[in-house]
């Protein structure tokens, strides 16, 4: 039977009050309550599970260290996705300075014995994770991951998280109009890169 979404948000709100009155074991329910929605979110996002657990639980200690600031204009989910999302921009970012000072992968390595031709480790899935997924859930995952970093947030969060409108707009930080429009743009810009790797 499914669960009342009123009483499930009593539960929580009652859980909040709780954890901000210091009682770790309430702030415990909670992470219970929602690391799987947010570690599935981050990863999908990020495309490293090792990096998305990382980030998952610096979403929670996060949100422990400023829940005496919490004030409840939002729901508590949306809150710990607008963590988790300023999180993975930060990470983003971070990719991408790293990435600029990036080296040729051509260039030999100089060693105090002379030069060696630079050795990359083999980072292939094996066999058992090969047959995990289809070959059609990583073209899917690999054309979400090239959708750009204003619109890929608003399909994960709707599509693939089911959250509503209202909860994205307030976990982005953005207005209504804007998640609408984006996820528009999203859905019409994954289906055109499905189109050309000829998943459509």
């Amino acid at each position: 039977m499914a669960k009342d979404p009123q009483s499930s948000a009593l539960q929580t709100s009652a859980l909040v009050e709780r954890a901000r009155e210091g009682d770790q074991r309430a702030f415990e329910a909670l992470v219970d309550l929602y690391k799987d929605k947010i570690y599935t979110y981050v990863s999908r996002m990020l495309h490293d599970p090792v990096e998305a657990q990382d980030i998952a639980q610096d979403t929670f200690l996060r949100a422990y260290q400023s829940l005496p600031r919490f004030r409840g204009a939002s729901s508590f989910q949306t809150w710990l996705y607008r963590i988790a999302s300023n999180l993975v921009i930060d990470s983003v970012r971070r990719r991408s300075r790293r990435q600029a000072g990036a080296v040729s992968l051509d260039a030999p390595v100089n060693t105090e014995d002379g030069e060696l031709a630079r050795q990359i480790p083999d980072e292939r899935r094996g066999p058992e994770q090969l047959a995990e997924s289809t070959a059609v859930q990583e073209q899917v995952k690999q054309a979400i991951a090239r959708l750009s970093p204003k619109l890929r947030p608003v399909l994960v969060m709707y599509d693939l998280q089911g959250m509503s409108y209202q909860e994205i707009a307030q976990a982005l930080g953005c207005p209504l109009g804007t998640v609408k429009s984006r996820l528009f743009n999203a859905r019409a810009q994954l289906e055109e890169l499905l189109e050309q790797s000829q998943v459509l």
